[in-house]
Formats: C-alpha cells, sequence, structure tokens
C-alpha cells in the first residue's frame, strides 16, 4: 500500500498547479490521470479556441487592411492548415509547460487510470490503493447535452470534439450564447465559415454587463455573425445532407439548416464514480458542495476547480486548488472565496469583475454611482483603429464594487479592478498610481481622475488663495 501527503484527482489547470506548488513544500504528492495531462484548457478549450482565434483576427485584418492605408484582400483560407496549427500549439505546449515529465522531475508520482475514494484518506486507482492524509478533487467539467429531440441521431460536436477534426465543415448552426458560443462564432465568421447562434435567452453572455454586451453585439452583426434570440428548440433533422433545427423565435416557427451542430449550453460537472455518496460527500447539480475553504462534508477531502460549480475558468481551478493545498498544511484557515475575474476573448474583449450594474443597485441599492467612458475618446484606441468599447465602473460609498471593459486586451486590464475591489480600494485611489500613455488603460486613469477632481471641487474652500 503507497502513502502520500497528498493525492490529487486529475491532471489538469487545478491538479497541475497543485502539485505543483506541493512539490515545492517537500510532501509527498500523487496525482491521478485517467487522460492526458494539461486538461480541458489545454485539450478542448482555453488554448485551442485562442489559437483558432488568432488565426480569424489574421483573416480579418487582411480584409480591413483598407482601414489603416493598406490595400484589403480576401484571404485564401486553408481551414485545415488552421486546424492542424492548433493542433501545433497544442502539442508545444504538451511537450513543454504541461510535460508529464516535468512534473516527475519535481517528485509528482503520475498514477493512470480513473480514480474513486474508498475512504477519506483513501483513494482506489486500478489495481492500486493510495493512502493519503488529504485529497484533492480536481475532476473538471464536460459539455452539457441537451434532451433535443432527434440531436443524438442526427449528431453534433461540441468543444470537446471540435478541435479534433481534421477539416471542419462549411458551415454551422451553434446552439448556445455563453463565452465559448461567442468566441467560435466570430473565429468561424472570420474563417469564413457561415455559422447561426442561437440562443434561449433575450441576449448573449447573460452574466455580463448588458450595456457592454449590447455593443458587442452590434459589433458582432457588422462582421456578419448571425444572432438569434428567444429561440425554443423544439428538434433536430437531417433534411439534404443538412442538419436543420426546428424551434421558435419570439414564438414563431423557424428553422436553421448547416453541414454541422456546434452544441455549447454549459457544463456538467465530472461527478460520477468517484464514490461520493459511500462517503458521504454531499453534492447538488452544479458539483461538489464545498465550504469556503475548499473542503466538503469530509474534512480530509478538498474540491478545486470546475467540480466545485462556482466559477468554471481555468485561473479559478488554479487558484482555488493552490489554497487548498495551502489550507491543508500550513497553519491557520485559508479561503478560496475571491473577486474572479474572467474575460470573453471576442474581437473586442469583454472583460468582468465584481458586480454589474444591475447586481450592485440590488445589494448595495440607488446610490451606487456608475462611471463610464467610451473608447472614442482613447486616443489609443483611435489610433488602433479600435474604438468601438466602453469601460464602466460601479461604486458603492466611493469603493470599486465592480467593473467592465469591452477593448482590445480587456482581460489585459481587467486585474487592476480585481485587485481593487479586493481590498476596498475607492476609485480615486486609483489615480495616485500614473497609467502609461498611451495605453486604453489610460482611461482608467482618466476615470480615476474624475473621481479624485469630484472629491478635490468639494474641498476647494480649503484652496490657498494667495
Amino acid at each position: 500500500m503507497d502513502r502520500y501527503d497528498l493525492v490529487i484527482v486529475g491532471m489538469g489547470s487545478g491538479g497541475m498547479v497543485a502539485a505543483e506548488f506541493a512539490a515545492t513544500l517537500d510532501l509527498k504528492v500523487a496525482v491521478a490521470e485517467r487522460g492526458r495531462v494539461g486538461g480541458d484548457c489545454l485539450w478542448t478549450g482555453c488554448v485551442p479556441s485562442k489559437a483558432l482565434l488568432a488565426s480569424g483576427k489574421v483573416a480579418h485584418h487582411m480584409r480591413t487592411a483598407d482601414d489603416f492605408g493598406i490595400q484589403s484582400v480576401e484571404p485564401t483560407i486553408d481551414r485545415g492548415r488552421v486546424w492542424k496549427r492548433i493542433r501545433s500549439v497544442q502539442q508545444e505546449i504538451a511537450g513543454t509547460d504541461d510535460n508529464p515529465a516535468r512534473f516527475e522531475e519535481m517528485g509528482v508520482e503520475i498514477v493512470y487510470g480513473s480514480a474513486r475514494l474508498t475512504g477519506p484518506n483513501s483513494v482506489q486507482v486500478g489495481d492500486r490503493t493510495l493512502e493519503t492524509r488529504y485529497v484533492l478533487l480536481c475532476c473538471g467539467s464536460r459539455p452539457a447535452e441537451p434532451p433535443v429531440p432527434g440531436l443524438a441521431e442526427a449528431g453534433f460536436v461540441t468543444s470537446e470534439s471540435l478541435f479534433e477534426l481534421e477539416d471542419p465543415p462549411a458551415s454551422f448552426v451553434n446552439i448556445g450564447g455563453g463565452p465559448i458560443a461567442v468566441e467560435m462564432v466570430q473565429g468561424f465568421t472570420r474563417l469564413g465559415i457561415p455559422v447561426t447562434l442561437l440562443q434561449k435567452g433575450p441576449r448573449i453572455l447573460p452574466k455580463d454587463e448588458p450595456a457592454l454586451v449590447d455593443r458587442l453585439v452590434d459589433k458582432l452583426r457588422t462582421e456578419g455573425v448571425d444572432l438569434r434570440f428567444n429561440i425554443e428548440t423544439e428538434k433536430v433533422t437531417v433534411e439534404g445532407g443538412k442538419k436543420v433545427v426546428h424551434g421558435t423565435q419570439d414564438g414563431k416557427p423557424a428553422k436553421w439548416a448547416a453541414d454541422e451542430l456546434l452544441v455549447a449550453v454549459g457544463r456538467v460537472p465530472n461527478m460520477q464514480n468517484l464514490g461520493l455518496e459511500e462517503l458521504g460527500i454531499k453534492t447538488e447539480r452544479k458539483g461538489i458542495v464545498v465550504d469556503n475553504r475548499g473542503r466538503t462534508t469530509v474534512d480530509t477531502v478538498y474540491v478545486a476547480g470546475d467540480l466545485a460549480g462556482r466559477f468554471l475558468f481555468t485561473h479559478a481551478a488554479a487558484y482555488e486548488g493552490v489554497r487548498a493545498v495551502r489550507d491543508m498544511f500550513f497553519p491557520g484557515k485559508g479561503k478560496v472565496v475571491a473577486s474572479v475575474p474572467w474575460c470573453t476573448f471576442t474581437d473586442p474583449e469583454l472583460a468582468h469583475a465584481g458586480l454589474t450594474e444591475a447586481e450592485a443597485r440590488e445589494q448595495h441599492g440607488d446610490d451606487i454611482e456608475v462611471w463610464h467612458q467610451d473608447l472614442e475618446h482613447n486616443d489609443r484606441a483611435r489610433a488602433d483603429g479600435a474604438a468601438e468599447g466602453a469601460i464602466m465602473i460601479v461604486t458603492d460609498k466611493k469603493k470599486i464594487v465592480g467593473a467592465h471593459i469591452l477593448a482590445p486586451a480587456a482581460g489585459e486590464m481587467i486585474h487592476e479592478f480585481a485587485l481593487a475591489i479586493e481590498e476596498g480600494v475607492k476609485l480615486s485611489e486609483l489615480s495616485q498610481f500614473m497609467h502609461v500613455y498611451p495605453t486604453v488603460s489610460t482611461s482608467i486613469g482618466q476615470l480615476a481622475g474624475e473621481a479624485a477632481f469630484e472629491k478635490a471641487e468639494k474641498l476647494r474652500w480649503l484652496v490657498k488663495r494667495r
């Protein structure tokens, strides 16, 4: 029987970072992995999708070069080569940063096979029993499959199978309007693949700031993305070699046909066959129930990432994994509760930290303030021909409680606000730090300056007149 300080189940984003951190503490660590090291982020999510978007952006620049005084040209796109490049990027990462050998050199033992908890301090992997002080479950999630009649028979792709294609279909109908779907439909369109997005509700990206989402919708439609809202999907058929989605739009019968269907309607936690019920570990539909330290109802078993059902992001999984290890092995109590920023990597990007305006009003009342600046007033955005976006900051009692950015590289800019929200920083206090000019971040400094000027105006009676 093998004994360890920590056994991690799953070597995706959360498991890899947690294993590396634990290895630096001179702990005996084993990781059980049933598939490939790297998890969804490397093989089916962040990495391949961003590689696809990069190719789409190049094609878009070629089409719009005339806006910059350069002759535009319609690009000749070899979509098979685009997909080949995606796989090459994955293999490069798999052979370096996510290489199993790198973790083994740290002292982490990788045990391949499906894992099952057999006690609060034991994990069964194949014919091996791993005894451990603590267990960290990082099993991730998988794409949800809606129960639409005829969908399974017609066949479809999800984020798990999309990037396994040798050559993508000539057209898509996309079911779903979350971040994965929205990124992909813009990427497809830029690569010359017609796509129609069907969203059940009245808008895409329902967790983001509506005012900025509406601007993004305008941008996507300008590029030719066919966005349909208020859709009820009733069935799928195959007619004349096309896959046809039947349903209603705003209550009226409609149908949409394409060569392939992409289903992106959310994620389902990988909770099956882990032995949770036998140990009395409480679960809900969205994931395993944990406290604010990341512990399950069995104190020696922790959860990080999608399996906990909080924030389904790579960076959240990595953060939660590290915080769980800290709580296990250091004095005191750790917490996995933090302000989690996120970004949808469209062009322009849409980044989010904290509360939307509506959420802030619900939590703090109507005395909140909303600070807003369009990028058409930002010199860098105008010089780059990218002034469609805006920055919104929500404050309560002058403290920043929410921030939303629609801009190029918004994902790079949002961290300043995530820290400000976590630390209870006032907007005016950001004016104490210089923002490099000319950058899009200059607008953050300008909004902070407005808040500082407002405060100074109230104190103008203190000004020395002579």
